[in-house]
């Protein structure tokens, strides 16, 4: 697969009236777990809460085929995923996970260092009755399919990690002070405990406009103010900073497991997509040494938000990898 061709565009202004779609229905802020439900704020599909090993998954279901399970990050729901998975439902089972302590799955007290969340969701797939499946992880999502790549190779048909920094491998050891230091100051200050909750508290929608501003290339064209409304119910549900913020605070341990890790190449086959506006431009390149059957590249005119911001591109770089795969 070759690599994409880069073009870079500006970031709109720092005022921001999030537009509304022609439809939005405002006022509620229940979840319909109706299959098909298409409201805006919400995606179709079918709406499952999976019991699996003492948790409680939101698994949104739609399409027929060969399975696909995506995985997103912070500060985001399997909601990141509307897009794409209305793209990929015609040719593939597609499965929208939130994680253990996001969007509307159970919030567990611990346990969010990728080792342990990647047998979870081995564990949630095997209820589910799924032996082999395509992962996909955007961000944190991404560090976890690290782990899941390496603990499960055996379920895996083939893995994409978009965009991400993961932890020990291409998450730089240290954040250095300077003009580009906004990127990744959260590694620090989701870590620290107690505190984000007291100051988030009540001003989600202010961090999640802060970050969807500052690392899309273009905010206003990819959200809408229905999207903002459901990432900041998810966040206001009782737990659903802490569970995020979880993540962050494994990330030590998340270090310590991917040395280790690394001692090993990926032996699936990887697709690793960076966005030319991102957090980790350099993925595809970092990967080479990783995988012993590397795929992937650029994608371009996005932003760190690809499965919302070139849902089209995306989509088509998955069913390509997927085209490939044993």
């Amino acid at each position: 697969m070759s690599d994409m061709r880069l073009c870079t565009l500006p970031v709109t202004g720092l005022n921001l009236v999030w537009p509304r779609s022609h439809n939005e229905q405002r006022g509620t802020n229940q979840v319909d777990l109706q299959a098909g439900n298409s409201r805006d704020g919400w995606q179709p599909g079918e709406h499952l809460m999976v019991a699996s090993e003492g948790l409680r998954y939101h698994v949104v279901a739609s399409g027929d085929g060969p399975v696909v399970m995506l995985v997103a990050g912070f500060p985001q729901t399997c909601y990141a995923w509307r897009r794409v998975a209305r793209l990929l439902a015609g040719e593939f089972t597609v499965l929208a996970v939130d994680l253990p302590g996001q969007g509307d799955s159970d919030k567990p007290a611990d346990g969010f260092d990728t080792r342990t969340t990647a047998r979870r969701l081995h564990g949630l797939m095997q209820t589910l009755g799924h032996e082999r499946f395509v992962y996909v992880g955007h961000d944190i999502g991404a560090w976890v399919g690290y782990a899941v790549a390496h603990d499960f190779p055996d379920a895996l048909r083939g893995i994409a990690l978009l965009d991400a920094n993961i932890p020990g491998v291409t998450l730089p050891p240290t954040i250095p002070l300077g003009p580009e230091n906004w990127r990744s100051f959260h590694f620090l200050f989701n870590a620290v405990r107690d505190l984000p909750e007291a100051l988030i508290a009540g001003r989600e929608r202010i961090l999640l406009e802060w970050f969807f501003h500052g690392k899309t290339a273009s905010a206003r064209q990819t959200f809408t103010e229905a999207d903002i409304d459901e990432y900041e119910r998810a966040y206001r549900m009782p737990g659903g900073v802490r569970g995020m913020l979880g993540y962050y605070r494994a990330v030590l341990d998340d270090i310590d497991i991917h040395a280790e890790l690394k001692t090993r190449p990926i032996k699936v086959p990887v697709l690793a997509l960076a966005a030319d506006q991102g957090s980790s431009p350099d993925l595809y390149d970092r990967m080479r040494p990783l995988a012993t059957d590397l795929h992937g590249g650029v994608i371009a005119n996005t932003g760190h938000y690809i499965p919302e911001e070139q849902p089209d591109a995306l989509a088509d770089q998955l069913r390509q990898f997927i085209s490939v795969l044993p």
